[in-house]
C-alpha cells in the first residue's frame, strides 16, 4: 500500500510523551513479602481450624482455633520469611 502523494501529514494534537518507565503510578496496597506472610498465615489457620472441627467436631471451636493459629502466626513468619 503507498500513500498518496497529494494527501497532507496528519497533524499532531499532542505532544510527544516521555517514554514510560514501566512502574505503576501508585504503589501497591501490600508489599510482596507482607502478601506472602498473611496468605501463609491464613492457611495455616485453615488447615488448623480444620484439624479441630474433625477432633471436636465444633464450628466455634475450629473458627476459633483457626482465628488465633492465623493471628499468632503472622508475627512468626514474619521473622522466618523476612
Amino acid at each position: 500500500m503507498s500513500r498518496d502523494p497529494q494527501s497532507p501529514l496528519p497533524a499532531r494534537s499532542e505532544p510527544p510523551s516521555t517514554p514510560s518507565t514501566g512502574l505503576p503510578s501508585e504503589s501497591p496496597l501490600l508489599s510482596l513479602h507482607a502478601a506472602v506472610v498473611f496468605l501463609a498465615a491464613v492457611l495455616i489457620g485453615l488447615i488448623m481450624g480444620g484439624l479441630m472441627f474433625l477432633h471436636e467436631k465444633s464450628v466455634p471451636a475450629a473458627v476459633a482455633t483457626g482465628l488465633l493459629t492465623a493471628g499468632g502466626s503472622v508475627s512468626v513468619l514474619h521473622k522466618l520469611i523476612g
